[in-house]
C-alpha cells in the first residue's frame, strides 16, 4: 500500500534530480543466487491484475483469465529456481493507526470505480471483489507456501526476509526503510515476463531492479539508524508535521531547486547524525525554536511511535513456514487475545476470513467497492443479512455465562459506499435459530449437521433443494438463491440465465484443465466465441446486478469459512467471467435461447437444468419469509420493484414446464450415467402456482417497516 515515503523516495529516485537514481543499484540482478523470496502478496494482486493489458476491469472479474496470470508468474520464479514465499495482511493493527488513512483509500476506490462506470479507462484500477479468493486458492493448487499475517504483514515479512537473507518483492512504502539485508524489489521494475538466459550458461533470471538501505544511505552519506527518522519526519500514520502546524524549511539545506528540495535538504541535515536519538532530539529543538513549544510532547510521542515501526521483531513467519504451528496466545499483544486459540492457526493459513479480526478487535467491517451503478445503493447493502450472522458468531461467542438466553445486542460499524461518498452505519449482530447455543469459542467443535444447518438457514435454502446440485457447485447456487430474494431491483431472466451459463462455461473450463483427455465440445466452442467476438460495451444495471451477486457471494464464503467448511469451497475462478455473462445478457435480450448454446453437450444442458431447478424449487418454498430477520439499517424498498422478481418467477415456471416435456419426450437426461457425470442426478418437478399466490409471496425485507426486527 502505497504511503507517502514511497510515494516522495519514489519521485527522488525516478525522476534523476541530482543524479539521485543511483539510490536504486540499476544493474540487472540474475536471482537464481536466491533460493528464497518474500512476496507481498496485496502488491502481487496490483501487479498480476491491474497492470497487466487485457485484464478486464468494468464486468466485475475475468477471474479465469487472472488465474492464468498468476500460474504464468510462478512458472517464471520456479524457472529461475526461486522459493516464493507469499505473505498477506491480515486484520487491520490493533492500535487503529491506519483508519483514516484507510477511509481515504476506500472513498479513493469508490472514485476509480465510478470513473470506471462512466468508461473512464484511465482512471485507475479496481481489484475485483473475488480476486483475493482466486488468488490464494491457486497458490495451494500450486503447492506455493502462503501464509496470512493476524494483523499486518509489514514488520514479519521484513523481520522473516532479514532472517533468511532474502529479498522481498512488493511496492510499499516500508520496504525502503526496513534494514533488509538482500533488498528490496520494487513491482514496478520487476520484468517476470522477461525471464532471460545467463550468457554463456543455462541459468535463468528475472531482470529487477533492487533497491538497498546501504545503497541509499551511502549515496546520502548518511546513517542507516536515521533512515526511520527520515521516514516518520516525511509523515506516517502516526504524525504528519503539516497537520499539527508545525513547519520546517529543510530548503535552506540545501542548493536543489523544486518540490524535491526540502527532501534532498532533510537528508542533508539528516548527514551529520550517528543515531536516532540525536536526531531525534535536534528535530525537538528546532521544534520548539520555530514553533509552539507545547506541540514537542505531542510531536515527540508521534515521531517515536512513527521510528517504532521500522524495529523488526522476530517473526512467527519462520516457524510457520518452517513447522506448520500458528503463534502461541502468548506471543500476541494483549489486545489480539480476543482471538480464540483455535482461530490462530487457520488465520495464517488463510482458511479464515481476516475480517473477523476487524470485527472483533475493532467492531468494524470496511466495504469493498465495485463497478456498479452510483445512482444505486451499495451492492453490498444486499449481503448485510449473510454479514449480520457472521457478526452474530462472531460477538455472540463474547459472552460471560452459558445460560440459554440469547446474548446482548452488539452491532458493528460498516463503511460502504452511499452515491459517491464513503458512509457508515451501525448494523446489528444477529444469531439465526440454528445457532443460539453455538459459542465462538467452541465454534469449530460444533456437529457439522448444526454448522450446516445455520448456514443453510442463513441463505434461506434447504439440503433436499441442493441435492441434485454438484457439491462443489452448491454453495454458488444458494447463493444466487438468497440473491434472486435480496437483490435491489430483482434481477430480470436474462441476468439469470446468463450467472447459469457463465457457471456452465466455467465447470467446462475446469475440466479441460483438470482432467487429461477432455474433449472440448460444442458449448464451450460457442461461449467462447460470444467472448471473443462480443463488443465490450458496460450495461450498468447488469453491472450492478452482477456486483450483488459477488457480494453475496464473498460473504458465504467468509459464513462457510467460519462454519468449518460445512459445504464444499468452489474453485472460485471458474465461477464467474465477467465479459461473458454481460455478452450472454446482450444476446439472451435479443432472443438468444439457453437451450440454443447448451445444444450438443447433454451433461452441460443437465448441469443448467440442475441448477435452474434447485433455484426455482428454493423460490417456491418462499411463500413466505424464511429467515425473517434484517439489518439494523433501516431501508425500504418500493412495492413496484417486487414485479421483477414475480416476472421472473413466472418465466422459471414455464422453462421448468419446457424442461420436464423435453426429458419426458426424449428420456435425455438419463441417457447419461450418474458415473459420467460425477455428481448424483436427481429430477426437480416443481408445484405451479397463480400469479396472485406469487404476490403473496414476497420477502418482508424489502417493504418492511422502519425499526427494530429480530429473529423469529
Amino acid at each position: 500500500m502505497e504511503g507517502p515515503v514511497l510515494e516522495r523516495l519514489r519521485g527522488l529516485i525516478q525522476r534523476g534530480t541530482r543524479s539521485l537514481n543511483l539510490c536504486v543499484a540499476h544493474t540487472y540482478s540474475q536471482w537464481q543466487c536466491y533460493l528464497k523470496e518474500c512476496l507481498d502478496l496485496n502488491q502481487l494482486l496490483c501487479l498480476l491484475s491491474l497492470s497487466v493489458p487485457g485484464l478486464d476491469q468494468s464486468h466485475g472479474g475475468d477471474y479465469d483469465a487472472f488465474e492464468d496470470q498468476v500460474c504464468k508468474f510462478f512458472k517464471a520464479l520456479r524457472d529461475c529456481d526461486i522459493d516464493p514465499f507469499v505473505i498477506v495482511d491480515g486484520g487491520s493493527d490493533y492500535t487503529d493507526k491506519k483508519f483514516e488513512t484507510k477511509k481515504n483509500r476506500a472513498l479513493s476506490r469508490i472514485n476509480r470505480a465510478k470513473s470506471l462506470s462512466m468508461g473512464l479507462q484511465g482512471s485507475g484500477g479496481i481489484l475485483p471483489t473475488l480476486i483475493k479468493h482466486v488468488f490464494k486458492q491457486v497458490l495451494i493448487s500450486l503447492n506455493v507456501p502462503y501464509a496470512q499475517c493476524i494483523c499486518e504483514a509489514d514488520q514479519d515479512i521484513a523481520s522473516l526476509a532479514r532472517s533468511w537473507n532474502c529479498p522481498v518483492l512488493s511496492n510499499d512504502s516500508d520496504f525502503y526503510i526496513f534494514d533488509i539485508q538482500a533488498g528490496f524489489l520494487p513491482t514496478s521494475h520487476f520484468h517476470w515476463q522477461r525471464v532471460s538466459m545467463q550468457r554463456g550458461s543455462s541459468i535463468r533470471y528475472i531482470p529487477c531492479k533492487q533497491y538497498t538501505t546501504t545503497s541509499f544511505c551511502r549515496h546520502f552519506n548518511i546513517n542507516r539508524q536515521v533512515l526511520p527518522v527520515f521516514a516518520a519526519m516525511l509523515g506516517n500514520d502516526y504524525v504528519k508535521l503539516h497537520n499539527m502546524g508545525v513547519s520546517l524549511r529543510w530548503e535552506e539545506y540545501t542548493s536543489m531547486e523544486g518540490r524535491f528540495a526540502r527532501f534532498d535538504g532533510l537528508l542533508n541535515w539528516l548527514a551529520r547524525f550517528h543515531g536516532q536519538k540525536d536526531a531525534l532530539d535536534s528535530v525537538l529543538r528546532l521544534i520548539s525554536h520555530c514553533n509552539n513549544r507545547q506541540k514537542t510532547g505531542a510531536v515527540l510521542h508521534g515521531l517515536s511511535l512513527g521510528i517504532e515501526e521500522y524495529h523488526l521483531p522476530p517473526s512467527c513467519l519462520e516457524r510457520f513456514f518452517n513447522d506448520g504451528v500458528g503463534p502461541g496466545p502468548g506471543r500476541l499483544p494483549e489486545p489480539l487475545r480476543v482471538l480464540p486459540d483455535w482461530t490462530l492457526l487457520p488465520l495464517m493459513e488463510g482458511r479464515l476470513p481476516s475480517c473477523m479480526v476487524d470485527v472483533l478487535l475493532l467492531g468494524r467491517m470496511m466495504q469493498g467497492a465495485q463497478v456498479e451503478d452510483p445512482s444505486l445503493p451499495c451492492g453490498n447493502n444486499t449481503s448485510r443479512s449473510i454479514r449480520q450472522v457472521l457478526y452474530g458468531l462472531l460477538l455472540g461467542g463474547r459472552r460471560a455465562d452459558h445460560s440459554r438466553q440469547r446474548p446482548p445486542v452488539d452491532e458493528v460499524e460498516e463503511y460502504y459506499r452511499e452515491g459517491k461518498s464513503l458512509t457508515s452505519s451501525m448494523v446489528e449482530a444477529i444469531l439465526p435459530s440454528a445457532a443460539e447455543h453455538i459459542q465462538l469459542d467452541t465454534l469449530h467443535q460444533a456437529p457439522r449437521l448444526v454448522q450446516l444447518k445455520v448456514f443453510l438457514e442463513t441463505l434461506g435454502v434447504s439440503q433436499s433443494t441442493l441435492s441434485g446440485v454438484p457439491p462443489h457447485l452448491r454453495l454458488p447456487v444458494a447463493v444466487t438463491c438468497y440473491w434472486l430474494r435480496h437483490a435491489h431491483s430483482p434481477p430480470e431472466l436474462p441476468v439469470l440465465q446468463a450467472l447459469l451459463l457463465g457457471l456452465v462455461y466455467g465447470e467446462l473450463c475446469r475440466k479441460r484443465k483438470s482432467q487429461r483427455g477432455f474433449m472440448e465440445g460444442p458449448v464451450l466452442e460457442r461461449l467462447r466465441g460470444l467472448i471473443q467476438r462480443g463488443r465490450r460495451s458496460l450495461d450498468l444495471g447488469v453491472a450492478h446486478a452482477y456486483s450483488q451477486w459477488q457480494c453475496c457471494l464473498k460473504e458465504s464464503l467468509h459464513l462457510n469459512q467460519l462454519l468449518c467448511f460445512p459445504l464444499d469451497e468452489p474453485q472460485c475462478a471458474w465461477l464467474y467471467k465477467g465479459t461473458l455473462v454481460h455478452q450472454l445478457v446482450t444476446k439472451l435480450r435479443g432472443g438468444l435461447t439457453p437451450d440454443s448454446l447448451l445444444m450438443g453437450d447433454l451433461g452441460s444442458g443437465q448441469l443448467y437444468r440442475a441448477m435452474l431447478g434447485a433455484i426455482l424449487n428454493s423460490h417456491d418454498s418462499h411463500e413466505a419469509a424464511v429467515i425473517p430477520f434484517v439489518s439494523g439499517l433501516q431501508r425500504a424498498t418500493p412495492p413496484s420493484l417486487t414485479q421483477p422478481l414475480d416476472d421472473l418467477t413466472a418465466h422459471l415456471h414455464i422453462l421448468a414446464l419446457e424442461y420436464d416435456d423435453d426429458d419426458g419426450a426424449g428420456g435425455g437426461s438419463k441417457a447419461k450415467s450418474e458415473d459420467d457425470l460425477g455428481w448424483t442426478l436427481v429430477s426437480v418437478r416443481t408445484r405451479h402456482k397463480s400469479k396472485d399466490r406469487f404476490n403473496r409471496a414476497r420477502n418482508p425485507e424489502f417493504s418492511r417497516k422502519q425499526g427494530r426486527i429480530g429473529w423469529e
